[in-house]
């Protein structure tokens, strides 16, 4: 586990969560984001599933990328600017995958409220420090 001595001494937006809240959450997100991923890829062959599997990657990609660039890099900015990117690429690849299966594009939903409220702490944090 990251040490979160930093991330404590932080002033913090008003409706901060628990810290215990993050792991059960996250468990339950990736698993729906990868059941989609499976529904979204049973929906026929590849063809013409470049764009939304390239949006998908970058979710995935930007998603990966946020943890290091806040917690262990401490670039609150940098971090705000990924959660930004990332928001726009899971709205992007729910758009896509609902044209494929439209359970896939909705299990994605929890996961874009969830990093919209990621991107209203990343901001508070920003703002308050």
């Amino acid at each position: 586990m990251q040490n979160m001595d930093w991330y404590h001494s932080l002033n913090q937006p008003l409706l901060s969560p628990p810290d215990w809240i993050f792991t059960p959450v996250w468990i339950f997100l990736y698993i729906t984001i990868l059941i989609s991923l499976i529904l979204f890829l049973r929906t026929g062959d590849l063809k013409n599933k470049l764009t939304p599997l390239t949006f998908w990657g970058l979710q995935l990609f930007f998603n990966l990328l946020w943890s290091p660039t806040f917690f262990i890099n401490k670039n609150i900015k940098l971090a705000l600017i990924i959660c930004g990117l990332l928001v726009y690429f899971i709205y992007k690849t729910i758009k896509c995958f609902y044209k494929y299966s439209k359970l896939s594009a909705y299990l994605l939903i929890p996961y874009l409220f969830w990093v919209l409220f990621a991107f209203y702490l990343n901001f508070e944090i920003w703002r308050l420090n």
